[in-house]
């Protein structure tokens, strides 16, 4: 896990559901350990698994802690504030926003959609002059590193201009102060790549929800707040640039300024909808100059990664739509000084993630680790989240993916073990429909019920859609199963002259039962058996003791009356014989 980089995975709630793999545009997820693990060198902060992700294990990095040190450092705090405030914080008027920022320690509020009409102006001026070809806005940062990472030979026609964030920034540094510290809030996580890579423009990238949270923390509640004349957006109030978090704002936005009509503009929204409409373009085609506002986000910025999840798109794009004071065309020049808005640091070459290629003989070992050895294997079905068999076998052999993703192979595998298992069990096992017909069943079961029920096993294996009420007597056990969806168990079930145990058990609650059967006819005969032989060793053991106690009853008596003869034989005569007290004396 990366928590450097905006956008990472929080594997403790990932579920391995593989969704964010699914609908990420680059495919910059890798998965191990069954974890969803994010890649930066293919990543481009679009946000897309975020928004997705049903766990909310994609997270947006968070830097509140950097606005905390920039606060303690005693430098003029200056916000940035993205045109799209007016769809995230709908219930809010300019002044009231401003006055909760300053509560918060910026000196300044600004928006950037100030930056936007410079940078409108700048494109207005090339492609007036433009020869036939295409031309990419910049204006998106996810948008420019996806086509630099994807469609890399289109490079070179992306604007070599600042992105309206970077421009504003550079704006605030020059004209109002040199050492003040530069804090956008908005809705993208991309933003905080620009922040990364050109702190010197500006010092922190925060989104909207940092901005609630943080006025959740200090305890302010805009809508409270007392406002003065002076909480409002300096140096001045923005125009056409407010309509850049919409699709095609752009392009109104330099239209506005006399753009040629030869020009044709067109606005493309979504990361898929920019590969699909120029992945396979030749610029040298065009016969005339040919613009395309390029934004990440289906919808626009109103429906960026980081912003609230309501209302829909369209009121959000209704939003800015109405509070956008826009100009007479050609609009009139700011009052604020021009400042250079092309982009220095923009490099022509394409550079695409360096993602090692795997040879053919290993793509074709990664398939056969999913049981796909001929291309009538290959579903091509998208479970595992890559478009084709291919795709996922390449990355399989570059360990960016595991068996366990592929769909078809787990329901097989886990098909085989489930057949393995009911073949093995020597109890009967079969499954029932909620229309008590017969889903499978092993061969166990068949052998339970006679004869015809064998040999209709061997000419249909598993019994498929056979009627459970034409094969066993006892349909009512799976009746009573399937209505209160409690197992039920049944030990020595009597039924034509044999006793089963039967375990009925609810697989799908009202759809699906399932039961386990067992013959235990003959294990009670063989248990009778021993108790009644057991009782006839108990019985000839009782006579036996009986006889011995009454032979050694006749034994006694004989000793006693031969002992008492010859006790009286030697007795000396005259002297009377010892009396016992029953008259006969002892001896």
């Amino acid at each position: 896990m990366n928590r450097r980089y905006p956008v990472f995975t929080l594997e403790a709630e990932c579920q391995d559901c593989y969704k964010c793999l699914r609908n990420c545009p680059t495919k910059s997820i890798r998965v191990s350990g069954g974890h969803a693990v994010v890649q930066p060198e293919r990543c481009v902060a679009c946000g897309k698994c975020v928004t997705t992700c049903p766990a909310k294990a994609k997270t947006v990095r968070n830097d509140r802690g950097i606005l905390r040190r920039l606060q303690a450092s005693g430098r003029a705090l200056i916000a940035a504030i993205a045109p799209s405030w007016r769809a995230e914080f709908c219930a809010l008027d300019e002044s009231a926003l401003v006055a909760a920022l300053k509560r918060l320690g910026f000196q300044q509020v600004s928006e950037t959609a100030l930056g936007a009409q410079e940078i409108s102006a700048a494109t207005a001026a090339l492609l007036t002059d433009a020869v036939p070809g295409l031309y990419i806005s910049s204006a998106c940062p996810a948008a420019v590193d996806y086509i630099r990472l994807m469609i890399p030979r289109l490079t070179p026609c992306i604007l070599p201009l600042l992105s309206p964030a970077l421009a504003h920034a550079r704006w605030l540094k020059q004209a109002v102060d040199p050492h003040c510290a530069v804090v956008f809030f908005g809705p993208c996580a991309a933003k905080k790549n620009e922040a990364d890579r050109h702190p010197e423009l500006l010092d922190a990238a925060l989104t909207f929800q940092d901005l609630q949270e943080l006025l959740q923390d200090a305890e302010i509640d805009p809508l409270n707040l007392t406002t003065t004349p002076h909480d409002r957006f300096e140096p001045e109030h923005a125009t056409d640039g407010a309509l850049y978090p919409v699709e095609g704002g752009m392009i109104r936005s330099v239209a506005f300024r006399n753009l040629p009509d030869r020009v044709r503009c067109i606005s493309i929204a979504g990361l898929d909808s920019i590969y699909n409409a120029l992945a396979g373009l030749d610029p040298a085609d065009f016969r005339q100059p040919v613009f395309i506002e390029c934004l990440a986000c289906a919808g626009g910025c109103v429906a960026g990664p980081c912003a609230s999840s309501a209302p829909n798109h369209l009121a959000r794009m209704l939003q800015v739509e109405n509070a956008a004071i826009l100009p007479q065309s050609p609009p009139a020049e700011p009052h604020m000084p021009r400042v250079p808005v092309r982009d220095e640091w923009f490099d022509t070459v394409a550079k695409p993630s360096p993602i090692p290629e795997p040879d053919e003989e290993d793509i074709r070992q990664a398939l056969r680790r999913v049981g796909k050895t001929n291309p009538e294997d290959e579903l091509n079905c998208g479970g595992c989240g890559y478009n084709t068999c291919r795709d996922f076998a390449r990355a399989l052999a570059l360990g960016h993916a595991e068996v366990t993703m592929c769909v078809s192979w787990m329901r097989k595998l886990a098909q085989k073990k489930a057949n393995a298992l009911l073949r093995c069990m020597p109890s009967g096992v079969v499954i029932v429909d909620k229309n008590l017909r017969i889903v499978e069943c092993n061969e166990a079961f068949a052998n339970l019920f006679g004869d015809d029920l064998r040999e209709m096993w061997e000419i249909k294996p598993g019994l498929g859609g056979c009627r459970l009420t034409k094969v066993v007597p006892f349909s009512d056990l799976f009746e009573a199963v399937l209505q209160t969806g409690r197992e039920r168990h049944y030990d020595h079930y009597r039924c034509a002259n044999r006793l089963y145990d039967i375990t009925v058990f609810s697989l799908d609650p009202g759809e699906t039962v399932g039961a386990v059967i067992q013959d235990v006819t003959r294990q009670e005969f063989q248990r009778d058996e021993i108790a009644r032989k057991a009782n006839e060793v108990i019985t000839r053991n009782l006579l036996t003791v009986q006889e011995i106690a009454c032979r050694l009853g006749e034994h006694m008596a004989e000793t006693e009356i031969l002992l008492r003869s010859i006790a009286e034989a030697y007795a000396p005569e005259g002297e009377p014989f010892p009396d016992d007290g029953t008259g006969k004396g002892t001896l």
